[in-house]
């Protein structure tokens, strides 16, 4: 009998003994085991700890497109972890939700590394002046914590529920240990094989225990965090660990809940969102076969509308097809296990105390394909309570299953009571197309619940559901739900980090935080800021600028300009009472007065102005004064380049617009006297910076000549099947298409993935090795065209003479290309650049 394996200490292992049997939910055959009997716990922990380093070291960036090539490898992937998650009864719909889900997250999680400084820690928040001087301040910096995140979860979601996490983990930098749930372990261990095969994490990232270990929280440490998904009662046992609590270990709980769903009065049959209810209600109790924390367990409908309710939703549960859920006509599969059908028909008995089973039964229904005594079937169950406000057990009762309890209201305070009585909730839902209504509820319920989803007919064609936890929205919940979050995008990555005040001056802080802090000492340059490359732009670089006086004419040309006619710009008249004593120069002529000043007029790095992230004017300038900008490098922001645009980062600068002639006044102030301050206003421009190119030798005429001398009759290539002179003559065939001389050929690439195939030449990336070129088979040369190497070496030059003469004469043409489609001058120089070092690089001659 196979085992579930585990990924512990860089290798693939398995428990000692027979360990517990797992069985296929759907014929209910024994395939598997799980046992963690022989696992040294202890050294599986310490050696997530000891290996975290590579993580912790790794900038947001870099842990962002880790996240992402993991997310695109697992994708291609996707089929034979469908194929296994059928086992667990899902059908593909549900395992959608699970597998690709799981994906999901991880591209979520990359996508915040924008959000992020372009180094291994965070700087949260805005800086903090401790002195009248501005000489002492604060800030506060989080640090991945030390030790590891220890991941307990459950049964439902075996990929999800492993990726929900561990993206969050990973971004912030801090190794996982993940412990799937027994009954669904196999498919996470098929998961996680496919990621330690991959090769894109460090080791030691990620561990597997593929079951239930009893001893893993004997002993973790201060620096770990601990998570759990399961039920309530188990939850509580582990948060009161002794060790959680002596060693004071993050601990955070995603419970079950009994989640609700409540219906307007405005929401009436024959309304959308009647309709809208129905369905969600019928979607939430069946997706997993209503095996979800999210899933709706209390239906709360106006007392008048109870009938029409209960009739609907019938309705709808008898067009759910029940049984194997790889046909495509099964709606809804099966339970995880025999024992989890049992534990749902406990719970129903302890529900039925008070309320009446509706629809549904245990055993009177046929299973499409399979076996209903044999899988762990069941057929939807809706239960009626008829007094919820007086009885409740459907309010602390949860039947993990497709099982849900129909309860009427008369008022909404009503209906926001029996919503909490849930005792806290991951989420709930209110159906209406009434905003007083929407608004009413939200408020007076959203104490007692994690998240709350409002649907009507403007927002149902883009909601994605109620049962529908996102990486960018907190998943938690008060009370029975566990009083813990997750996710919820930059607010989840922090609950890896340690946060820390930091005290010092300005300019130390900008050491330590890498972001520039007002009045830290200015780094001057030896040449306009604007004309260095992102790499070399560093925080605290500075310009200052030379004056320019505003004058009454700059004043009215702006009013003109731009059609701002505000009276303070223009009607001297008006300013008694105002705050200001004369005509005053509009702000945005001073921002862009500044802009003026600062700007560097050459064709350089800075591709493009990126926006104005704040402004903020601190007196009026009149006309008159006389002005002068500093200019400093606050922040810099990797982020990646999309479209017909070269590599490049985003740099947020500080600009300080001051006074001159209050400079001058504070300078003849005798010691001692206050002096007046000389900003008049700041702001944060972000400019489009380059990157420097620095993976491709540019191909001047002497170079290429240059390489051509090294080339030689008996050069071996470092990969491929080209001799020097195929080389030669399939550099010259390509020159001929530059030229315009060939043209008439198909362009290979298909028209959907054309304008991204394209737009890769503007990137830094080399061409892959071994690339098929497409007028020729796979493995296969064309015939030599030239006597000799010589000769084509010739002819070669001769060729590209004619396309740089041809581009010359007609530099706005537009030629194709075999794979590229059409090209402009510029793109047509970016393939020259890359095709000749490919190849030259080919034959060791760059």
């Amino acid at each position: 009998m196979n085992k579930t394996q585990h990924y512990i200490q860089g290798q693939w292992q398995s428990g000692q003994g027979e360990g517990a049997p797992v069985y296929d939910s759907i014929t209910g055959e024994h395939f598997t085991s799980t046992t963690v009997e022989g696992l040294d716990i202890p050294s599986i922990l310490q050696y997530g700890r000891d290996n975290g380093e590579a993580l912790r070291k790794m900038t947001f960036q870099q842990r962002g497109n880790m996240l992402k090539s993991l997310a695109l490898y697992l994708t291609k992937k996707k089929q034979a972890f469908y194929e296994i998650s059928y086992r667990t009864g899902a059908t593909k719909r549900d395992s959608w939700v699970d597998i690709e889900g799981g994906f999901g997250n991880l591209f979520a999680n990359a996508s915040l590394r924008k959000l992020f400084p372009n180094q291994a820690y965070h700087v949260e928040g805005d800086p903090i002046d401790l002195s009248r001087g501005g000489r002492f301040m604060a800030h506060h910096i989080m640090v991945p914590k030390e030790g590891v995140a220890v991941h307990i979860n459950a049964f439902n979601f075996p990929v999800w529920g492993m990726l929900e996490k561990c993206a969050v983990n990973w971004m912030a930098g801090m190794p996982a240990v993940v412990l799937p749930a027994p009954q669904t372990a196999y498919l996470t261990e098929a998961v996680v094989r496919e990621i330690i095969a991959s090769g894109i994490l460090p080791e030691g990232a990620l561990q597997l225990i593929s079951g239930t270990a009893r001893n893993i929280l004997d002993t973790v440490q201060s620096q770990d965090v601990v998570t759990f998904t399961g039920s309530a009662k188990i939850g509580r046992q582990l948060k009161n660990h002794p060790q959680l609590i002596e060693e004071s270990v993050p601990f955070t709980m995603e419970a079950d809940s009994l989640n609700a769903a409540i219906l307007g009065k405005d929401a009436v049959p024959g309304t959308p969102e009647f309709d809208l209810f129905i369905k969600e209600v019928r979607n939430e109790m069946t997706t997993k076969c209503g095996q979800k924390c999210t899933a709706i367990r209390r239906i709360i409908v106006p007392q008048n509308l109870l009938e029409d309710v209960q009739t609907a939703l019938a309705n709808q549960l008898d067009k759910v097809t029940i049984g194997d859920p790889r046909l495509k006509e099964v709606r809804m599969g099966s339970l995880v296990s025999d024992a989890q059908r049992n534990s749902v028909k406990e719970q129903v008995a302890k529900i039925a105390e008070t309320a009446e089973m509706v629809y549904g039964n245990f055993d009177d229904f046929e299973a499409l394909g399979a076996d209903s005594k044999k899988g762990a079937f069941i057929k939807p169950i809706l239960m009626r309570e008829d007094n919820p406000l007086q009885n409740e057990a459907a309010h602390i009762t949860e039947a993990f299953g497709p099982v849900s309890t129909l309860m009427p209201y008369d008022t909404l305070e009503d209906a926001i009571t029996l919503a909490k009585m849930g005792k806290g909730s991951l989420v709930s839902s209110i159906v209406t197309n009434d905003d007083t209504i929407a608004r009413n509820y939200t408020v007076g319920a959203a104490s007692h619940h994690g998240r709350i989803l409002i649907l009507n007919r403007e927002s149902a064609k883009q909601s994605t559901g109620h049962g529908s936890p996102l990486p960018g929205l907190i998943h938690g919940g008060p009370g029975r739900a566990g009083g813990g979050e997750e996710m919820g995008g930059m607010r989840g990555i922090k609950h890896y980090m340690q946060r820390c005040a930091i005290q010092g001056s300005p300019t130390t802080l900008t050491e330590v935080t890498g972001i520039y802090q007002p009045k830290a000492d200015y780094k001057e340059t030896e040449k306009h800021p604007f004309s260095y490359h992102w790499e070399d732009i560093k925080p605290g670089m500075s310009l200052k600028t030379h004056n320019r006086t505003v004058t009454d004419t700059d004043i009215v040309n702006f009013g003109n300009l731009t059609w701002d006619h505000f009276y303070a710009h223009t009607d001297i008249t008006s300013l008694d009472g105002s705050i200001f004593e004369k005509r005053t120069a509009h702000g945005y002529f001073i921002i862009s007065m500044a802009a003026g000043l600062f700007v560097y007029p050459n064709k350089g790095p800075v591709a493009a102005n990126y926006g104005l992230e704040e402004i903020r004017f601190l007196r009026p300038i009149y006309h008159n004064d006389t002005l002068y900008v500093r200019l400093t490098c606050k922040q810099k922001v990797d982020r990646d380049s999309r479209g017909k645009e070269h590599p490049s980062g985003i740099v947020k600068w500080y600009v300080e617009i001051f006074d001159a002639n209050v400079d001058e006044a504070n300078a003849v102030l005798p010691e001692g006297v206050e002096k007046e301050n000389p900003l008049v206003c700041i702001a944060t421009i972000l400019t489009m910076v380059e990157k420097r190119q620095e993976v491709f030798t540019e191909m001047t005429t002497e170079k290429i000549k240059s390489c051509l001398d090294k080339l030689k009759e008996d050069t071996k290539p470092k990969w491929g099947i080209m001799t020097p002179q195929h080389m030669i003559e399939h550099l010259e065939y390509t020159y001929k298409i530059a030229s315009g001389e060939i043209q008439d050929f198909e362009v290979a690439t298909p028209e959907k993935i054309l304008d991204k195939v394209r737009d890769s030449l503007y990137n830094f990336k080399k061409f892959p090795q071994n690339t098929n070129f497409p007028l020729l088979e796979k493995d296969t040369l064309d015939t030599l065209k030239h006597p000799d190497l010589q000769t084509a070496k010739q002819k070669f030059l001769d060729q590209r003479y004619k396309y740089l003469a041809f581009f010359k004469e007609n530099p706005d043409s537009i030629l194709n290309n075999l794979v590229f489609g059409e090209l402009n001058k510029y793109e047509w120089y970016l393939l020259e650049r890359k095709h000749l070092n490919h190849h030259f690089e080919q034959f060791d001659l760059v």
